[in-house]
């Protein structure tokens, strides 16, 4: 059995293994075929690097509520732009593939797992081949287009970045202003002091989340809205007055042992609620910065280098917790030049 192994693995090849013959390509024969062929080709990778171009007009040009047959058009044109781009790239490959590139029967021989460097330098030698017979540099209409459509391929996801949120410049204000309500952010319903007991934590965010304009006060709504309360988000905690510990300025920010503060983590911006009843810490779930709310929102352990903004409070004439003014800090995580910007805020204060 051994033996009749052996003369199998020896042997060679069926040279004729009943294969029909060969069919050349109407562009291995007709080089007028051939470029048309690579004309469109040429234009499948060009129409798609327009696609691309529309992507990126779409995200500028189409408003982020508008609507088309009940879907969002900004999300529908990034869909058929991107969508028909690679669809067009794609075929365009594989016309390039099937129609000019080398055409003939290849016999690979099975070879042990390890390749002798004969075999590597055949390799090398087969890839050379192959470039040549793809007519990469025969076909310089092809190429430049094809070229030309992978770098505008770059162009969506610059512009996607850019949406992961706004730039930290220009950003220092939110939506507070003085007699503005807290509300908390699951029920809307406006807090008093007498709504909180000694310990606990309520998330909310602005009773009426509004801009000031050229024509005047204008109510948010749809993407602007929902980034306009993000910003502005905040926590509302009661603590035994006497454990309170404001810097000089901050004595009348609270109520009753009430205290407010952004939710934004002042490291990289996670959302922030972790209270710690006791020792009047709030921990940030992602990298586990700490602040002491008693003592003014400062960092007490983790990357954070700034302590939470803090908002201070007041009441309206009917009992309920407002605004003061906006957060006097800079809500936002920390970058480069926030240094520099907060010192140019409280010089100006």
């Amino acid at each position: 059995m051994s033996d009749e192994l052996d003369t199998r693995q020896d042997a060679e090849p069926i040279k004729d293994p009943g294969l029909p013959e060969h069919l050349y390509r109407p562009q291995d024969v007709d080089e007028s075929q051939a470029r048309r062929t690579e004309r469109q080709i040429a234009w499948m990778f060009r129409i798609a690097a327009l696609l691309l171009l529309g992507f990126c007009f779409g995200y500028f040009l189409i408003d982020k509520d508008e609507t088309f047959l009940g879907w969002s058009a900004q999300n529908f044109t990034f869909g058929m732009t991107l969508g028909g781009a690679l669809l067009l790239m794609g075929v365009g490959i594989i016309q390039w593939a099937k129609k000019l590139m080398g055409d003939h029967e290849m016999v690979e021989m099975r070879h042990p797992s390890a390749s002798s460097a004969e075999d590597r330098a055949a390799v090398l030698q087969d890839i050379n081949d192959g470039v040549k017979e793809s007519g990469f540099g025969r076909r310089p209409m092809i190429r430049n287009s094809l070229l030309g459509a992978m770098g505008a391929l770059g162009l969506p996801a610059i512009v996607l970045l850019r949406d992961l949120g706004p730039l930290p410049h220009g950003q220092r204000d939110t939506v507070w202003k003085k007699g503005m309500r807290l509300v908390n952010d699951v029920t809307g319903t406006p807090i008093k002091p007498s709504d909180m007991q000694v310990g606990q934590l309520v998330n909310g965010e602005p009773a009426i989340v509004y801009e000031v304009d050229a024509d005047g006060e204008r109510v948010l709504h749809g993407t602007e809205l929902l980034q306009a309360k993000s910003k502005a988000a905040i926590i509302v905690v009661r603590m035994r007055p006497e454990d309170i510990t404001p810097s000089k300025g901050r004595e009348n920010w609270g109520i009753d042992g009430i205290l407010c503060y952004s939710k934004i983590c002042t490291h990289v911006g996670c959302p922030i609620s972790l209270w710690e009843q006791q020792t009047h810490h709030l921990l940030c779930p992602c990298h586990q910065s700490t602040f002491d709310l008693a003592d003014n929102g400062k960092v007490v352990f983790g990357p954070a280098h700034r302590p939470l903004p803090q908002l201070p409070l007041g009441l309206d004439d009917e009992g309920y917790l407002i605004a003061m003014s906006d957060f006097p800090e800079i809500v936002a995580p920390s970058y480069p030049e926030l240094a520099r910007d907060q010192k140019k805020l409280d010089n100006k204060a």
